[in-house]
């Protein structure tokens, strides 16, 4: 469809000045916008949920009384408070405007674990739009559960659970399958004679500044409740007492509170998890306030909540059966990628490649970062013509070596490019409230289909020329106060924009390489659809690295199946000793990539450290049939490649506490040395435990663990088979009919997965031992399997 930039400007200005009023507690460009201050201002006016007034059973929906509130002022022993009082109208004409308004909410099932919760603080002539959040871009309701009424309550009850709403106080309270309350929305009735501590209770502000308004979702906290998620945090793992600003960000590295990928998303260890439906900014308070209440300040005008009841695995399953689980990615996109900031040239590609296959590092792709074009980071999509003779042949040659070739972008235009004036004269990119640039860069508008369209065609040429995948960075810096062609502002599409960026290489990729793989920074809800994405800048520290952990374990909890990061860091040249415990860990992600200032190629270093590199990558290369298998596993049930450990062992208190070590798979776990030490303390879940490098034998619990030769803690869980592939230097020339399975049991039993190229299921193997012999019960056709 075909806007006229006229009829944009006069249908969105005024749009555009409420949204500028949202934004006046902004403070430099693209800072997280934190909506927060608005729900603690004397200016605004607060609208307590306090009755239901109506309310019908069969459709479960109804109308909640919500009373007038403003901050006022009490002084005692020269202490000044801010508290909350009721107030009378303020509007005129007196009597055409409701004191008290009666708002619509209205309550959906899913499925007997899922369901969804709407509240409306006035009209949403929206309210039923296509969301690109969800699979389909709606949701049914699916289950009807049972239903009773007691003592002014409404219950709903599945097998998994029930939903209690009482009308006066007004509640809803949600509970396990066994009784157990999991959490309640909080009422002011529930604060009022229970503590001194002003707290705002579910409810939704009006600002004075634009008439706009943003939900307070206030739930109860538990003590001892823990909440993990939203997005790839790098901040403690457990977010109780914490406030989360879930707001799209260039991070500048991992280990402060901004994110690059926030995800409206959590789940608590009590058995249940929240996705925030919307695009708007949301702010988190864990407890951080007030340490017993959970507040979702969220953005929007219409609070629309779903609720998920279970353990991690079920949550994690409902939510990306939801929002969508990961494409299954190709299997070359497993093995190692080597990059640096930058490659310059036909001559450094080809260079790598060589050096890579002298060296005998197993490699599948080479990187081209922001130096492939004529001028370093101006983004034009051509081959520099000075420094590559022929990319399109150097592309073929590197592929018959088995390498595939990735490409550095971003959607931001400089002045000086020459594709600014034809981004401008096409209107393709996102507006101020004149018509004009809201930065000096042209922002491409992806929410406009002609820039969509126009961007794929560049996409494409680079795809149809060979390239195997192109890098989506950046993305965390559209305009707050910008109009788009979506109709919205930025206050709804700022979070939006690395979703659709993300769907826009991730389609034209599919369409003209029939593969589902990308390589990129930013995320929002449903990003996880359209793999994968890696952990941003961080510094060559301990400390980042750690912070890089905690980052891939949140985003895997947020239901992401695969992530990378940059292996040693990305900021300075990688200290060696800190490279060599960084590369295994890296080696143990889903995806595989060594990226920074120069150098980063392991040959550049010392011969040992060249050897201790290759020996790590050769493990990766010959894990590759546990890797496949688990992946695809992973794409059809919406877990994590890199697992916290609670995830399988949600039973174990202890596993709730670890952020520093992590499953990679069903059945490998994996401790990082964070310093440069040779032994660590690990904590192991219930049950039997075998060293992968030594073979030695541990119970659950804390023990103190020397790495092996690799320099890893690597654990292989008791009853584990875990199959391997014969060496080679790329996937492209692994022998998938044999394989060796290596079993970790120390009883008669034991069970893996083999997943083939090919193959439309997972093969899940049964081993029994006979006369101390392994034997196969079930075993592939197509391959044949040597047991250790």
């Amino acid at each position: 469809m075909k806007i006229s930039k006229f009829t944009l400007i006069a249908c969105l200005t005024l749009v555009c000045l409420a949204a500028n009023a949202q934004l006046q507690n902004h403070g430099l460009v693209n800072e997280p916008l934190d909506i927060a201050p608005d729900f603690y201002s004397f200016k605004n006016t607060y609208y307590f949920a306090d009755s239901i007034v109506a309310f019908d059973a069969a459709s479960a929906k109804g109308k909640i009384a919500y009373n007038r509130y403003e901050y006022k002022t009490r002084y005692a022993f020269n202490n000044m408070l801010g508290v909350l009082k009721p107030v009378s109208e303020n509007e005129f004409p007196e009597g055409e405007y409701e004191a008290a308004p009666q708002q619509t909410f209205c309550i959906e099932f899913i499925s007997d674990k899922t369901v969804r919760l709407r509240f409306y603080s006035g009209a949403d002539f929206v309210a039923d739009e296509s969301s690109l959040m969800l699979v389909d871009g709606k949701v049914k309701a699916g289950k009807t559960w049972k239903y009773s009424t007691e003592e002014r309550c409404h219950i709903y009850t599945s097998e998994y659970g029930k939903v209690v709403i009482s009308e006066f106080p007004w509640r809803i309270a949600f509970y396990d399958a066994k009784g157990k309350l999991l959490t309640s929305t909080n009422h002011h009735l529930d604060n009022a004679e229970t503590t001194y501590t002003p707290i705002m209770p579910f409810s939704y502000v009006r600002r004075a500044s634009d008439y706009s308004r943003s939900f307070n979702a206030a739930f109860s906290l538990s003590p001892n409740e823990m909440i993990f998620g939203c997005g790839e945090s790098y901040t403690s793992f457990n977010k109780r007492g914490q406030k989360v600003v879930l707001c799209a960000d260039d991070g500048n590295g991992t280990q402060n509170e901004t994110l690059y990928k926030p995800i409206p998303f959590f789940m608590s260890n009590r058995g249940y998890g929240m996705f925030m439906h919307t695009s708007s900014p949301i702010t988190c308070d864990f407890g951080k306030y007030f340490n017993g209440i959970n507040s979702l300040m969220v953005g929007d005008e219409t609070l629309d909540l779903f609720v998920f009841l279970g353990e991690p695995k079920t949550i994690l399953d409902e939510y990306t059966t939801l929002t969508g689980k990961a494409q299954m990615p190709p299997l070359w996109s497993f093995g190692f990628w080597m990059s640096r900031i930058t490659y310059f040239s036909e001559e450094d590609g080809r260079r790598v490649a060589k050096e890579l296959r002298d060296n005998e590092i197993p490699c599948d792709v080479i990187h081209f970062d922001t130096g492939w074009f004529e001028t370093d980071w101006r983004c034009d999509y051509q081959f520099s013509e000075s420094r590559f003779d022929d990319a399109g042949k150097m592309i073929k040659d590197l592929k018959k070596q088995g390498f595939e070739t990735c490409l550095w972008q971003l959607p931001y235009f400089v002045p000086k490019n020459e594709l600014f004036n034809e981004i401008i004269d096409k209107q393709l990119f996102v507006k101020n409230s004149k018509g004009n640039l809201p930065y000096e860069d042209a922002v491409l508008d992806f929410s406009n289909p002609a820039t969509v369209e126009w961007y794929q065609d560049k996409i494409a040429g680079l795809l149809k020329l060979g390239v195997g995948a192109i890098k989506v960075d950046f993305g965390e810096a559209a305009p707050y106060n910008g109009i788009y062609a979506s109709g919205k502002t930025g206050f709804y599409e700022h979070n939006l924009y690395p979703l659709r960026y993300n769907k826009a290489v991730a389609d034209i990729t599919q369409q003209v390489k029939g593969e589902q793989i990308m390589w990129a920074r930013s995320t929002w809800a449903g990003s996880q659809r359209y793999p994968i994405h890696w952990g941003g800048d961080p510094a060559n520290t301990n400390t980042a690295m750690a912070a890089s952990l905690r980052g891939g374990l949140s985003i895997g909890l947020s239901g992401f199946s695969f992530w990378s990061h940059d292996i040693g860091g990305f900021v300075l040249k990688s200290p060696e000793e800190l490279y060599r415990r960084w590369t295994p860990f890296g080696m143990l992600t889903s995806h595989t990539r060594s990226h920074g200032a120069p150098p980063k190629e392991p040959w550049e270093y010392s011969e040992k450290f060249l050897n201790d590199f290759r020996k790590a990558a050769n493990m990766r290369y010959q894990l590759m049939p546990y890797i496949y298998a688990q992946a695809k596993k992973c794409s059809e049930t919406g877990l994590p490649m890199l697992r916290a450990l609670f995830v399988e062992y949600p039973d174990d208190a202890g596993a709730w506490l670890v952020d520093d070590q992590y499953l990679f798979g069903d059945d490998l776990l994996v401790a990082p040395l964070m310093e440069n030490v040779s032994e660590r303390n690990v904590y192991l879940p219930k049950g039997k435990w075998i060293d992968y490098q030594t073979g030695k034998k541990y119970e659950g619990g804390w023990h103190k663990i020397a790495a092996g030769d690799i320099p890893v803690v690597m654990l292989v869980r008791s009853g584990a088979a875990i199959p391997h592939i014969k060496l080679a230097q790329s996937t492209k020339d692994m022998k998938w009919d044999e394989l060796e399975l290596r079993v970790f049991s120390d009883s008669n039993k034991a069970s893996g997965l083999i997943y083939l190229p090919g193959s439309t299921k997972v093969n899940e193997l049964k081993l029994n031992k006979v006369n101390e012999q392994w034997q196969v019960a079930n075993a592939p056709s197509k391959v044949k399997l040597l047991i250790k």
